[in-house]
């Protein structure tokens, strides 16, 4: 690590723009992940041009944390940062985050919408402010609302009337308004993004535009709800938590409860289930319609051909799977991440990779690619050699972890068709809990086998990888899943 490698071009020694696009509560939902139901020909486009990571995982499911490991390339544990409530510069600012990183080698360096949790997260890092839709930041996630959705407005009303209305002044969890793309934050943010690609446009780059869907609520303009047919959604078979799961690992989806006619607690009547499924769905595909109009301009422009791109949902997000809603925990569903990247001159344009890999991979790979040394302080493993072959072998896990108040972590790794989890109790480090599930099959598993006498020896070998990985050194070998 640290020596410079030859950018992954051909026939070119011109250093590559990067553009960057971040997807908030973005689960692997989409077409090129196997998801059909799913309308999302721009993302998909974007896949069969580049390379598809089938198993990726984020650092912590949720947004502060998974973000600021990956614009730093450590992990929480290192960033310190675990919560919501912590800006990265505030615990570590002398960590080289991606974007300064870029800007101290010669790059105009671009913040648009949602990149990291907090607006001025890493003042130095960008060649200019960072730039925000002026309605999403002003007022919030509710950031249009259209007096003439009547359907919403009528379950609102009769929400009312059943004295279901948890928390009115900040609306219902969805609308559909008839409006054109650009009345709500996203759309901004693209008209913005294309702006700064004109403006860039023969200079080196790296551009972080940021969307806010499908994160709540599930508004979004009626075309895009129109896409879809009751029967075309995917509801979950399993609506209960696993058996044997201790009650620390799941989680009150709280964030969706503070949302207007959501109830307090128990779970949503089977109307609003299907309504935020359909929103979700809706969300999904209106903000593949902004990764269109860049990719498009992109092309547009001519430098598509100089220009990495790599997308990346930031952390996984329940869809009432287990009945439950929202990120937050240590699961399969929560940690696993649609990722894509695509590069100049890749030999692998199309494919899926099924090797392990994680968030803390991100900035020694976009090092790599564009022939700069990776910085010392990087925890992850560059991607590039799965670029040339994604099936070669890799890590044995990706970890992750969740915190359960001041005291409590839960550490979690996923190796082979395993989740295991241990919940540490801090001072002391001791270990009161712990989670082994089996995913062959599927993300939703229905067991926590940790405590069957049989699986003893599965426990003891992924126990012993998980407090090796805690160290995180593991992660940088080169072994076989």
């Amino acid at each position: 690590m640290g020596a410079a490698a030859a950018p992954l071009l051909k026939g070119s020694a011109a250093r590559p723009n990067v553009l960057m696009i971040a997807v908030d509560d973005l689960r692997p939902e989409l077409g090129c992940y196997g998801q059909q139901r799913i309308h999302s020909p721009h993302i998909d486009s974007l896949a069969a041009s580049g390379l598809r990571f089938d198993r990726a995982y984020c650092q912590q499911a949720v947004c502060a944390p998974t973000r600021a490991s990956l614009m730093s390339g450590a992990r929480p544990d290192s960033t310190r940062v675990w919560d919501l409530q912590t800006p990265l510069n505030t615990v570590r600012p002398d960590l080289l985050t991606l974007p300064q990183f870029y800007r101290k080698n010669g790059y105009q360096t671009v913040s648009l919408g949602k990149i990291y949790h907090h607006r001025n997260e890493d003042p130095e890092g960008w060649s200019a402010p960072p730039w925000v839709p002026q309605s999403d930041w002003a007022g919030g996630w509710r950031a249009y609302r259209d007096p003439q959705s009547a359907l919403v407005e009528q379950q609102m009303e009769q929400i009312r009337k059943e004295g279901r209305m948890t928390r009115e002044g900040r609306g219902p969890a969805y609308e559909m308004p008839d409006v054109p793309d650009d009345a709500y934050p996203d759309g901004k943010t693209a008209s913005k993004a294309i702006e700064e690609l004109r403006r860039l446009r023969g200079q080196p780059f790296f551009l972080a535009a940021g969307f806010v869907k499908p994160h709540l609520p599930f508004n979004a303009p009626r075309k895009y709800w129109d896409l879809y047919k009751p029967e075309d959604l995917h509801l979950p078979e399993r609506r209960d938590w696993p058996e044997g799961m201790p009650p620390l690992a799941g989680g009150t989806w709280g964030e969706l409860r503070s949302y207007g006619g959501i109830p307090e607690k128990g779970p949503v009547d089977e109307l609003t289930f299907r309504m935020l499924i359909h929103g979700y769905y809706a969300c999904v595909s209106y903000m593949d319609a902004q990764v269109g109009r860049l990719l498009r301009e992109l092309d547009a422009l001519g430098l598509r051909e100089n220009t990495i791109v790599v997308l990346w949902g930031d952390h996984g997000w329940k869809l009432g799977d287990y009945g439950a809603w929202c990120k937050h925990t240590n699961f399969e569903i929560d940690t696993r991440v649609p990722l894509i990247l695509s590069a100049p001159g890749q030999r692998s344009a199309g494919a899926g990779s099924p090797a392990l890999v994680e968030f803390v991979d991100v900035y020694p790979t976009l090092a790599e690619l564009c022939g700069l040394p990776v910085p010392q302080h990087c925890e992850g493993l560059s991607m590039k050699p799965l670029l040339e072959n994604p099936r070669r072998p890799w890590k044995a896990a990706a970890f992750s972890q969740y915190p359960r108040g001041k005291d409590v972590m839960g550490y979690t790794l996923r190796s082979g068709p395993y989740r295991y989890t241990e919940w540490l109790r801090r001072p002391g480090d001791t270990v009161i809990e712990r989670e082994l599930y089996d995913l062959t099959a599927g993300p939703t598993p229905s067991t926590n086998l940790a405590s069957q006498p049989r699986q003893e020896v599965t426990v003891r070998s992924l126990s012993a990888l998980l407090d090796k990985g805690r160290g995180w050194r593991a992660v940088r070998e080169r072994v076989s899943a």
